[in-house]
C-alpha cells in the first residue's frame, strides 16, 4: 500500500474530510488532494506531522511493504477541549477583563497623586489645611484608590477562573479554532502595534513638563508637572495593558510557549526585590514628609525612585539569571 492510500485510509478512519485534515496540517485542501491522488509527496516535516496526527509510525507511512498500520504508544491526551464557542467566549471575556485590569493599574499609579498634591498645596498655603491633615487625607484617598483596584483585580480574576487550564497549555483545540485565532490575530495586530507606540511615546515624553518647570523655578508648577508625569505614565500603561492582555489571550489559545505558565513568581529574587524596593521608597517618603515636614520637596523621592527602578530591577534580574 502506497503512502497516498494510507493517508486516505487514516483520514477516513478518523472521520475527517480533506478540508478538516488540511486545517489540522495547516495546508490547503488542494495539497491534501494531491497527496491522496499521489500527484505529490508530503515533505519530511509533513510526514512527521501526519504520523503524530494519525498516531502511527513513520515506518508505516513511508514503507509500502507495511500493509497493517503500526500505531505509536498511546499518550495521555488532554481532557480539556477548546471549542469554537469556548474560544470566542474566552476572547470576549479577556477583552472586557483587559480594560478592567488596565483601569485598576491606573488607579494604583494615580493613588499617590492626591497625597503629593494636597501636601504641596498645604505647604504653599494655597489651601487652608495643616500639613498633617493634608497628609492624612491624601493617605485616605490613596488607600481608597488601591482598595478599589484590588477589588477589580479579584473580581476580574474570579471571572476567568474556569479558563485557568489555558495558562498551563493543557488543552486541545477543536476544528475551526485555529482559523478563528489567525483571523483575530491578523485583525488585532495593527491595534496592538499602534497602542504600544502611543504608550511608548507617552512614557518617553512624560518627564518633559518637569524639565520645563525646573527652568521656571516655580514650586507649584513643579508639583503640577510631577502630577502630570503620573497621569501620562498611567495613560501609557493603560494602552500597554489593554492591548497586551488581549494579545496574550490570542497567543495563549494558540499554545504559544511564551504565554504559558507566565504568571509572575513572587518568590523569585526579582519579584521580592521589587516589592521590597517600593516599600522602602514609600517608607522614606512618609518619614521625610511627616518627620521632617518637607512636603514641599519630598515628592522628589518618587522621581528618583522611578529613574532608579529600571537599574535596580536590571541588577536583580541579572543576579537571578546567573543563579539559574
Amino acid at each position: 500500500m502506497i503512502l497516498a492510500d494510507k493517508i486516505i485510509q487514516q483520514r477516513k478512519k478518523n472521520g475527517w474530510s480533506q478540508e478538516e485534515l488540511a486545517e489540522k496540517m495547516n495546508v490547503s485542501r488542494q495539497a491534501v488532494s494531491k497527496w491522496e491522488s499521489a500527484q505529490t509527496v508530503p515533505d519530511l516535516q509533513k510526514i512527521l506531522q501526519l504520523a503524530t496526527l494519525f498516531g502511527v509510525t513513520t515506518d508505516y507511512l513511508l514503507k509500502d511493504e507495511i500493509e497493517d498500520a503500526e500505531y505509536t504508544p498511546d499518550e495521555p491526551s488532554s481532557s480539556n477541549k477548546v471549542s469554537l464557542t469556548m474560544a470566542q467566549n474566552y476572547l470576549a471575556l479577556r477583552k472586557s477583563a483587559a480594560k478592567c485590569i488596565a483601569l485598576a493599574t491606573v488607579l494604583c499609579i494615580l493613588s499617590v497623586v492626591p497625597l503629593i498634591l494636597l501636601g504641596a498645596l498645604s505647604d504653599l498655603q494655597i489651601i487652608s489645611m495643616s500639613d498633617t491633615v493634608a497628609g492624612v487625607l491624601g493617605l485616605c484617598v490613596m488607600f481608597v484608590f488601591v482598595g478599589i483596584a484590588v477589588a477589580i483585580y479579584i473580581a476580574t480574576g474570579s471571572k476567568s477562573a474556569e479558563y485557568s487550564f489555558l495558562t498551563k497549555g493543557d488543552f486541545e483545540r477543536e476544528y475551526g479554532v485555529d482559523g478563528l485565532l489567525r483571523e483575530k490575530q491578523k485583525a488585532f495586530r495593527p491595534i496592538y502595534v499602534r497602542s504600544n507606540l502611543i504608550g511608548t511615546m507617552l512614557m518617553i515624553f512624560s518627564p518633559l513638563p518637569i524639565i520645563i518647570s525646573a527652568l521656571a523655578n516655580n514650586e507649584l508648577l513643579s508639583v503640577l508637572a510631577l502630577c502630570f508625569l503620573f497621569f501620562a505614565v498611567a495613560v501609557g500603561v493603560y494602552f500597554y495593558i489593554n492591548v497586551g492582555v488581549q494579545w496574550a489571550s490570542i497567543r495563549r489559545l494558540q499554545d504559544d510557549p511564551e504565554y504559558i505558565e507566565r504568571t509572575p513568581d513572587r518568590s523569585t529574587l526579582s519579584g521580592v526585590g521589587n516589592s521590597v524596593y517600593w516599600a522602602i521608597v514609600t517608607a522614606i517618603y512618609f518619614f521625610w514628609s511627616f518627620a521632617g515636614g518637607a512636603w514641599h520637596i519630598s515628592w522628589i523621592v518618587w522621581v528618583i525612585a522611578g529613574v532608579l527602578d529600571s537599574a535596580v530591577m536590571g541588577v536583580l534580574y541579572y543576579i537571578e539569571n546567573k543563579k539559574r
